[in-house]
């Protein structure tokens, strides 16, 4: 996958904090560190996104769609 250069605004802060972890050498460098840190909080957002939607399923709605025609079936499977 291609990278693209981006301009940022960073609170020197957070800018200390970064530059600190690189001398530490848990970074490469700034844009390692940054790029990890937007990555992971990509992933948190589409992880509390898919909870979020779990939540809303009805368990009894799933296990009735889950269960649906299976009685028809069940004559044609094999015995185990």
């Amino acid at each position: 996958m291609g990278a693209a250069k981006v301009a940022i605004t960073i609170e020197e802060d957070l800018l200390a904090r970064i530059d600190q972890l690189v001398d530490q050498k848990k970074f490469a460098n700034r844009s390692r560190a940054i790029q990890e840190a937007v990555r992971d909080k990509l992933e948190r957002i589409d992880r509390s996104r898919l909870a979020r939607e779990c939540a809303k399923l009805s368990k009894a709605a799933e296990q009735r769609l889950a269960d649906e025609g299976l009685g028809e079936d069940l004559k044609e499977w094999p015995e185990f």
